[in-house]
């Protein structure tokens, strides 16, 4: 991405919407930007997993982890597929592991913090669905431009 939110604001103070939690940054990109795939879990990665391995590259996968912070819903593996996949980035409202190892990859998550615990491996959840969490509602195919600034929420592509 190279518009700084903080551009976009100015430009577009109307199109926008700021999520209202504070997200850590991890992996090497501290920004990015593109159309949004979602996953709704509890404590549990598979889907997670799954649409890491399905969305189209360019996109930003969007996990609403209902704020758990219990255990660890992404750790390098999974964070190695969204480098390797070339996904946009991904936003988890829940935990990571491994942070010292994603910090190390080419990939942009932004997350509510770390958890050393693995998550559940039964399956449980909703994937393309509408999400909300960070005072927003995060729809598929919704664009999402984030950075050290903040994650702004807008329903198309701005830039």
């Amino acid at each position: 991405m190279n518009v700084p939110t903080a551009d976009i604001c100015d430009k577009y103070p109307e199109q926008v919407q700021l999520a209202s939690i504070p997200f850590h940054s991890y992996g090497k990109k501290q920004s990015f930007a593109g159309p949004i795939a979602t996953v709704h879990v509890h404590e549990d990665n598979v889907l997670v997993e799954q649409a890491l391995n399905d969305v189209p590259e360019g996109t930003v996968l969007v996990v609403d982890g209902e704020g758990s912070k219990a255990c660890a819903l992404m750790g390098d593996r999974l964070a190695a597929i969204a480098q390797d996949r070339s996904l946009a980035g991904v936003i988890i409202n829940g935990c990571i592991r491994d942070s010292a190892e994603i910090n190390d990859l080419d990939t942009g998550i932004f997350a509510l913090g770390t958890n050393p615990f693995k998550s559940k491996k039964s399956g449980d959840g909703q994937r393309d669905v509408q999400l909300t969490f960070a005072s927003l509602t995060w729809k598929p195919n919704m664009w999402v431009y984030a950075d050290e600034d903040g994650i702004l929420l807008t329903e198309s592509k701005l830039q």
